[in-house]
């Protein structure tokens, strides 16, 4: 893509602590932006709240922030650097919603930043379960039955409609935190009153199970003038029901045949766009 010459400066926001979902792919990924960037003449801002990444070396970006990795915090660095665009992609769920909690609040309008690599509806339409859902019966994918829920009693109707073995996906948490598998009520309300705590919105999805399905990945790319490329197919060694973080996976997928790889594929491209 063409440089663009009507931004300076651009405030990048780190991952912070290495966890299960957010792991060093970010800060590989993260330094790797700031090398592009500054290449190109642009002035790079880093906020990241652990220093013990390559990313928050001296030499990777013009101004480094070691600072918790909040919203007001970083509203204070906008305040002080004053950056011309936000990019949040290169710190996983921690720099999302931080950038969304941004957005929402008026602070990158006050301070005319622009958010790039990703705009703000596109973000919260793949981390609100209900909006997601929505947005593949609209392209013709099938999705699990399911139901969103912002309470107990929601919840339990949407058990109802869903049955046991049920599963709870909270929405805008890290790696699916706070979420899980239930086999009775007891432990349906148990891990529903954890993910409406822990969702920011106070949502949760009911889902139907399906464990002991194959669960395969597509890792895809569009970029703005709407060319899609497969960068690989992976495949889980587990089945449904046991955490990524736990298992390993295998690329490229070695059990799919080309008619089952190929509607994959046509998935993923309906997918983005």
């Amino acid at each position: 893509m063409p440089k663009r010459s009507d931004i300076s400066s651009i405030l990048i926001i780190g991952a912070g602590p290495i966890v299960i979902g957010q792991a060093c792919e970010f800060d590989y990924s993260g330094v790797q932006a700031c090398k592009a960037l500054r290449a190109e003449g642009y002035r790079i801002i880093l906020v990241n709240s652990n220093p013990a990444t390559i990313m928050t070396d001296p030499d990777v970006a013009d101004a480094t922030y070691i600072e918790p990795i909040t919203p007001e915090m970083v509203e204070k660095i906008i305040a002080k650097e004053r950056p011309d665009a936000l990019l949040p992609t290169m710190g996983g769920q921690t720099a999302l919603n931080t950038a969304l909690a941004l957005e929402a609040s008026g602070a990158l309008a006050k301070y005319n930043v622009e958010m790039i690599g990703a705009r703000a509806e596109v973000i919260d339409k793949a981390e609100d379960r209900q909006k997601f859902r929505d947005a593949m019966d609209a392209i013709g994918l099938e999705s699990p039955k399911s139901k969103a829920a912002h309470s107990m009693d929601e919840a339990l109707e949407g058990l109802e409609f869903v049955g046991l073995p049920a599963i709870i996906r909270p929405s805008f948490t890290l790696a699916g935190t706070g979420g899980g598998i239930a086999y009775n009520v007891e432990e349906f309300r148990e891990i529903v009153e954890r993910g409406l705590d822990l969702s920011p919105t106070t949502e949760v999805l009911i889902e139907e199970s399906v464990l002991g399905w194959k669960e395969y990945e597509m890792e895809v790319v569009r970029d703005k003038a709407d060319n899609c490329i497969i960068v690989c197919s992976i495949e889980n060694i587990d089945p449904m029901g046991v955490h990524t973080g736990d298992s390993i996976t295998v690329a490229p997928a070695l059990t799919l045949t080309d008619k089952e790889y190929q509607r994959m594929r046509a998935a993923s491209i309906a997918v983005l766009r």
